[in-house]
């Protein structure tokens, strides 16, 4: 299948354009770089299936989906920081809603009917009960989560109206790289739990930062429900191979097991072969304190088996590329 990968030299994006590079599809990515790595798809992607361009570039995408003939988006481009999104909501509502609202536009024009969007377990907002089910209520606490929950609703109405075929995917917290090395995590700021950890390792003058060890949990800190990144990327591929014209399915994306700050913290611990560094801080607002998937759908529904569930697999992964790329990318 030909395929176009927005937000594809991200994170999650770029594992989930070498997997579907891996098993037989032509893949086209379409990004701005303004967070994402042209040298992440160096390996795997010849030149020309990047293209540098911004959703709001209508015209620019249009023609890149006819012009490669594509038949399926999997869609990851969007501004993912909590705390910006408080800061700057017009930043995250001109990309993550006009800027899909666009795509959507031009997949019409090109008769492009098939869409995974990358969604977020921040559409439910402060959960009422754990694990979470798809059918929680939705009550997110920042403009990112609202974004996506409100792009989930025009999903709907779009398939119901144009006879697309969507999946939203809602993640809970990805962790680890690419277990043979070829992939990572680059972020700048960085915000994810695991690499922090990791460069506090790395670099011993900058501790981590436990906000808050009062938490209603058995050792006081935040827990979270950490799925690997690989294991993302399958649940892309499952969700692509399995759409159907005038649906819309929902599915959350998580281990369905928690592991606390301190759990993470002494995993990276024993990885690295020395203890992290860490200090504790403030709480943060709207953090919470539990976060665990209920994914027994998407398991049932689309066959999904993560392949590393284990905590100390995805630190280990993390670990592996993180050390031998202090600097991401730029090594």
């Amino acid at each position: 299948m030909r395929v176009l990968v927005t937000g594809g030299a991200g994170y999650i994006g770029s594992h989930c354009a070498l997997l579907l590079h891996e098993r037989g599809h032509e893949v086209w990515v379409l990004d701005s770089l303004e967070n994402g790595h042209a040298k992440a798809l160096a390996g795997f992607l010849p030149p020309e299936r990047l293209i540098r361009a911004d959703l709001a570039e209508q015209h620019r995408v249009e023609h890149a989906l006819m012009a490669h003939r594509v038949e399926a988006v999997l869609h990851f481009a969007a501004f993912a920081l909590v705390g910006e999104s408080v800061i700057r909501p017009d930043k995250y509502w001109n990309n993550n809603v006009a800027g899909t609202l666009s795509l959507l536009g031009a997949m019409r024009r090109a008769g492009v009917g098939r869409l995974v969007f990358s969604s977020t377990a921040a559409v439910y907002g402060e959960p009422q009960q754990v694990p979470i089910p798809e059918n929680h209520p939705k009550a997110p606490c920042n403009p990112y989560g609202r974004t996506k929950l409100v792009m989930e609703e025009a999903l709907a109405d779009h398939a119901a109206a144009f006879d697309m075929g969507v999946t939203a995917l809602r993640y809970f917290n990805a962790a680890g790289c690419d277990p043979e090395g070829r992939l990572g995590e680059d972020h700048e700021p960085e915000t994810h739990l695991v690499p922090l950890a990791v460069r506090a390792v790395l670099n011993p003058g900058k501790p981590f930062r436990i906000f808050g060890d009062d938490w209603s949990t058995p050792d006081g800190t935040c827990i979270r429900d950490l799925v690997h990144v690989t294991d993302l990327a399958e649940a892309h591929v499952l969700a692509l191979d399995a759409i159907r014209p005038g649906t819309m399915r929902r599915y959350n994306l998580g281990n369905g097991e928690g592991h606390s700050v301190r759990q993470v913290l002494d995993a990276v611990g024993r990885v690295a072969g020395r203890p992290v560094p860490a200090e504790v801080a403030p709480r943060r607002a709207g953090d919470p304190a539990v976060l665990v998937a209920d994914s027994s759908l998407v398991r049932a529904e689309l066959g999904w088996k993560p392949r590393y569930p284990d905590l100390d697999s995805m630190v280990g992964t993390a670990w592996k590329w993180l050390s031998t790329h202090p600097r991401g990318y730029a090594n």
